[in-house]
């Protein structure tokens, strides 16, 4: 599974890469020296926003910008795409400014270490940032052994981006690893760990004008006040991706996905159905990598279905069925469990019946069709109404179901023109009685 998702990742990466360099292509000179690129995110830590920072930055060195802002919104995410965030932001030629906004907005778990890699970092009022301690694909905490290793590394990696901030701001950024300790805007900037507050993105362009960094290993002024703002908005790939690494739209695509391939499989030619539901699978299964889901519960969610289609090849009055919402619900409810992200219960559970719904309406569709009497073959003549074209005493012709049939009459003879009922057949020959009037 884990061969997959880095597959997956690894396709969708490269996409981006291209759609990355015609953006370039196509827009490198679209602003003056001297100007701000600003970029704006909100969402969890995956390669879009290594994508995205990595597309800044190329832009800012490109153009001759003073400085890349990031604005920023995120509960945490992937901690590896977080190093690489952290290690291109460090060997930026162009000063990066992290700028935790707007009120309201955090910068939880690996978001936390992407602030303090920031040259330097602001925070709207009402915002916060802190509580990075690692834990398990389902939001569990580690083994003993595996969880001081990755706090231990992940420590010191905080405390060596927070070193240039001073003691407190490094004392702080271990706690915030090891302790899970979380500041307010007030707090962190008591603290060292940003240089500003401020309630708007030209207040602290303003606050930061004159500030000394060191980009590169050189050391450099900022000239940020007035300075023109380009803001660089997601591309079109990048807003897509970071639309489905949503719970509620990730469970929407597995369900359609899924939906869509069962559709496939039972009635198998017309293709747009498998078209539709591997483009939805391979979409939510890139969103469940990178929310780090617990891939136990799509073993559920796969279970679910199979009940789910078992009910409707062999209806046991809703038995299966009432199994595969458990296990839908239940696997669901697993499967997004994640340390960035809160079960969406509503979705959950409208998918679930609305999935119940679907597959109790094709069993009981099933279920009257073979209480239907048929309508085709020898059976489907049977009962069947026609005219005798002939008199039959006892044999003749008749026009049944628009067709002529040779017949014999079944008791009392039967004159041409009147009405008949069908009763049997041999071979090409019906049998006949008058339709009772």
């Amino acid at each position: 599974m884990m061969r997959s998702w880095r597959k997956v990742r690894l396709t969708v990466y490269l996409l981006m890469v291209v759609f990355s360099l015609l953006s370039l292509a196509t827009g490198a000179g679209a602003q003056e020296p001297g100007s701000v690129v600003v970029l704006t995110f909100k969402g969890v830590v995956t390669p879009v926003l290594q994508n995205y920072i990595e597309r800044g930055i190329a832009r800012a060195a490109a153009s001759g910008a003073e400085a890349v802002v990031l604005e920023l919104d995120t509960p945490g995410g992937n901690v590896s795409t977080m190093l690489e965030i952290v290690q291109g932001m460090s060997a930026s030629p162009v000063p990066v400014i992290v700028y935790v906004a707007p009120r309201g907005a955090h910068a939880s778990s690996a978001g936390t270490l992407i602030t303090l890699a920031g040259h330097l970092a602001g925070m709207a009022p009402g915002t916060t940032i802190g509580a990075a301690s690692p834990v398990g694909s389902g939001g569990e905490d580690l083994p003993e052994t595996l969880k001081a290793k990755e706090i231990n590394t992940l420590v010191k990696d905080a405390q060596n981006l927070a070193q240039r901030r001073g003691e407190k701001a490094v004392e702080w950024a271990g706690k915030a690893v090891s302790e899970a300790a979380a500041a307010t805007a007030d707090e962190a900037l008591a603290l060292g760990v940003v240089d500003a507050i401020a309630p708007s993105l030209n207040d602290l362009l303003r606050q930061l004008d004159g500030k000394e960094v060191e980009v590169a290993g050189q050391m450099r002024t900022l000239r940020l006040a007035g300075a023109p703002l380009t803001r660089l908005p997601l591309n079109t790939i990048e807003s897509l991706l970071n639309v489905v690494v949503n719970p509620s739209i990730a469970a929407i695509l597995l369900t359609i996905g899924a939906q869509a391939l069962l559709i496939e499989l039972s009635s198998p030619g017309g293709y747009i159905a498998g078209i539709i539901g591997v483009a939805c699978l391979l979409l939510a299964f890139y969103a469940l990598g990178a929310l780090e889901a617990n891939w136990i519960g799509l073993g559920f969610i796969a279970l679910a279905f199979v009940l789910f289609f078992l009910d409707v090849k062999s209806p046991t009055h809703g038995v299966l069925l009432v199994l595969g919402l458990i296990s839908f619900v239940g696997g669901a409810a697993i499967l997004f469990n994640t340390p960035t992200t809160n079960v969406p219960w509503p979705t959950i559970t409208g998918l679930a019946l609305a999935t119940a719904g679907f597959f109790a309406f094709a069993i009981a569709k099933a279920l009257q069709a073979q209480r239907q009497p048929a309508t085709t073959g020898s059976e489907g003549l049977i009962g069947a109404l026609g005219t005798a074209r002939t008199d039959l005493s006892p044999a003749g012709d008749v026009l049944v179901q628009g067709e002529r049939w040779a017949a014999d009459a079944q008791g009392e003879a039967i004159k041409a023109g009147e009405r008949v009922q069908v009763v049997g057949r041999e071979g090409l020959r019906l049998k006949v009685k008058r339709a009772e009037q």
